[in-house]
């Protein structure tokens, strides 16, 4: 399984970017896709996943610092996942990961680069 993450780069505080994370498999066979990030010198943090339960339901769960700031989304046509990420602040500049969860093993992307100015 390859995750591809893009859409990353420097932009000002308030402003906003999405990101996109392009799958080679068909993202309807993952239980879980998210995002995570990870700052210098601190620990990857989740920033919000969507599971698929049964009879096509999804559940979405955001990390408290991004709840209504960023809004996760995929399609399923296309492979895609993506991360809106609007209200940025200083605190968002980190390098961000896509993640995708089939059963028990978990896929990672090769990151991008999320940096705001304030």
């Amino acid at each position: 399984v390859q995750l591809q993450a893009s859409g990353g780069g420097l932009v000002q505080a308030g402003g906003s970017l999405r990101l996109s994370c392009a799958a080679n498999r068909r993202i309807l066979t993952f239980n879980v896709v998210g995002w995570y990030r990870q700052a210098p010198g601190k620990q990857r943090e989740l920033v919000a996943d969507s599971s698929r339960r049964a009879s096509s339901v999804t559940y979405t769960n955001y990390a408290d610092s991004v709840k209504g700031r960023f809004t996760i989304s995929s399609d399923n046509a296309k492979n895609m996942v993506y991360l809106q990420m609007n209200s940025l602040e200083p605190e968002d500049t980190a390098v961000y990961y896509c993640t995708a969860r089939q059963g028990y093993v978990n896929y990672w992307g090769q990151g991008t680069q999320v940096t705001v100015s304030s």
